[in-house]
């Protein structure tokens, strides 16, 4: 699209005339965020009415189910500080695709209402496809520390909450016992978003895929010190390969704050000799919160 539209009614003509076309995905230049989203309800609009009068008989129950479409598609939304254009899908006879994806979005521009909602919609990798639920974050979101994790469990996919079940109560009386709580003074999170299948271990491409909703979480949270539990979280933040065990028992930075790495909550439930290490590592977790 090579010109800037005159209105909005001009967009959603020519939403409509390439979704009639059986056209795909266009970039709508210089419109902002409040622009694409009002092009796509109108849009919406549209079609549900002229649904309506052709079918009025069932219109209760599609108006019912296009609301609730309706309601899913702004929840994605286009974030505040899109770039200069915006990408919509056009197609008549499905209004509610006029999204834009998280790979089309600069993650590192987010606000964390838009991250969140942005996360929320991702398609980035495989784990899209089997998931129940996109797990973001547990917590307070101005903690002092935040504890990184691996990737969401079944009861996470469930609940759409980081670190529920067995290996959640573990972490919260680990916690306590250096008087910290999610409720007040942690905020929690995962590496991965997404459930892998089976709980296997998460592959190369999909942290890389995902972690950079991660590193956008740590930067607004901007915790004083950062917990990672699990293999997983603590190689990609040190940014080394080495085993666990190697790793923990030393302080590291992680864009300059204070990092501490130590074993999984789930590892300890089938390990009980790891509890006297971790215990070590959450009072050097203490110490360096209390800049001793």
């Amino acid at each position: 699209m090579s010109t800037e539209p005159r209105n909005i009614r001009d967009v959603v003509r020519f939403l409509r005339q390439r979704g009639e076309l059986g056209l795909d995905e266009i970039f709508l230049e210089r419109l902002t965020r409040e622009q694409v989203l009002r092009a796509a309800n109108e849009a919406r609009a549209q079609a549900s009415g002229e649904a309506s009068g052709e079918a009025s008989g069932e219109a209760g129950g599609e108006a019912s189910g296009e609301a609730r479409r309706g309601a899913q598609a702004e929840r994605r939304g286009v974030p505040a500080r899109a770039p200069d254009h915006g990408t919509a899908r056009a197609d008549a006879s499905q209004p509610d695709d006029v999204e834009i994806s998280a790979a089309q979005v600069d993650i590192a521009g987010l606000e964390y209402s838009e991250l969140a909602s942005v996360a929320d919609c991702c398609q980035r990798c495989r784990l899209a496809e089997g998931r129940t639920r996109v797990v973001f974050s547990d917590g307070n979101p101005q903690a002092r520390l935040i504890v990184v994790g691996e990737a969401p469990g079944a009861n996470e996919d469930r609940t759409g909450l980081p670190f529920v079940g067995q290996a959640g109560k573990f972490l919260d009386l680990l916690l306590a016992s250096v008087d910290l709580s999610r409720k007040d003074s942690v905020y929690i999170c995962n590496v991965l978003k997404c459930r892998p299948p089976g709980n296997r271990d998460p592959m190369a491409d999909e942290i890389e895929l995902c972690s950079p909703f991660l590193k956008r979480q740590i930067a607004l949270v901007a915790p004083e010190v950062i917990l990672a539990v699990g293999t997983f979280a603590a190689q990609l933040l040190t940014g080394t390969n080495r085993p666990l065990g190697k790793l923990r028992g030393s302080v590291y930075t992680y864009e300059d704050v204070p990092l501490v790495v130590t074993y999984h909550p789930a590892a300890l439930l089938r390990n009980a000799g790891w509890t006297r290490s971790t215990w070590d590592d959450f009072q050097l977790l203490r110490q360096v919160m209390d800049g001793s």
